[in-house]
C-alpha cells in the first residue's frame, strides 16, 4: 500500500507542476498545514478518550462491563481467559462509543493474549480482527469530533447513519467469519489407534 500511494502522490504532484506549476506548491504547502492542523486536533480527542479508558479501568467500570458483555463474550470467544475477556469487552465499549484509536490498546493486549504459540491467527483472533474492522457505533465520537473542527452545522448528524452502517457491516461480518472458520475447525487432525501395531 506505501507503494500505491507513492504512486498516486508522486503521479499527482508532476502533473500539478507540468499543468500548473504557479498552484502546485502553494497547493503541497496547505496540505502539509491541513494535515498537521488535523494532527493536532485528533491528538486532543484521543487524549481526552484515552483519559476516560483509564477512569473507567481505575474505578472499577471496565470489570463491570465485562460482566455485562460475559454472556456475549463467551460464546463469541470460547476458550479464552476472563482477562482476555476483560480487555475484549473494553475494546467493544470503545468501539460502541466511536473511540477507534483509543480502543487499539485494548485490542492488542487481548490479540495478544489470544495467540496460540504459533505463528498463525487462531479463529477467536480473525473474528476479533473482524469486528474491529466493522464494529458497530453507537456514538460516532471521533467522527463528530471531526465534523465539528471542520465547522459542521449539525455534526451529530451521522449518527444514525453511522449506526445503520456498522450494524450491518458487523452482522455480516461476524456471520462471514464464523461460516469461513467451520472448514478450519473439521480439519482438525485426530488422535486414533495405528493400524496393526504400528508406532509413530
Amino acid at each position: 500500500m506505501n507503494s500505491v500511494f507513492f504512486v498516486m502522490t508522486a503521479a499527482s504532484l508532476i502533473l500539478m507542476t507540468v499543468t500548473s506549476p504557479d498552484d502546485a506548491f502553494p497547493a503541497m504547502i496547505d496540505g502539509a498545514s491541513g494535515a498537521i492542523t488535523l494532527a493536532v486536533k485528533l491528538c486532543a480527542i484521543y487524549a481526552i478518550w484515552l483519559s476516560v479508558l483509564d477512569i473507567m479501568e481505575k474505578i472499577g467500570l471496565s470489570k463491570a462491563l465485562n460482566k455485562l458483555f460475559a454472556p456475549i463474550s463467551k460464546r463469541l470467544f470460547k476458550g479464552e481467559d476472563e482477562k482476555t475477556r476483560e480487555y475484549v469487552s473494553l475494546n467493544f465499549s470503545a468501539n460502541l462509543l466511536g473511540m477507534g484509536s483509543a480502543a487499539t490498546p485494548m485490542g492488542i493486549k487481548a490479540m495478544e493474549r489470544m495467540q496460540d504459540g504459533t505463528d498463525k491467527a487462531t479463529d477467536n483472533m480473525i473474528f476479533f480482527m473482524v469486528i474491529n474492522a466493522t464494529s458497530i457505533q453507537l456514538l460516532p465520537a471521533t467522527v463528530i469530533g471531526l465534523r465539528s473542527a471542520a465547522g459542521s452545522a449539525s455534526a451529530s448528524d451521522i449518527i444514525l447513519p453511522s449506526l445503520i452502517a456498522t450494524l450491518v457491516s458487523t452482522v455480516s461480518g461476524a456471520v462471514l467469519a464464523k461460516v469461513l472458520a467451520l472448514p478450519s475447525r473439521s480439519k482438525k487432525p485426530r488422535l486414533g489407534k495405528p493400524l496393526n501395531g504400528a508406532k509413530f
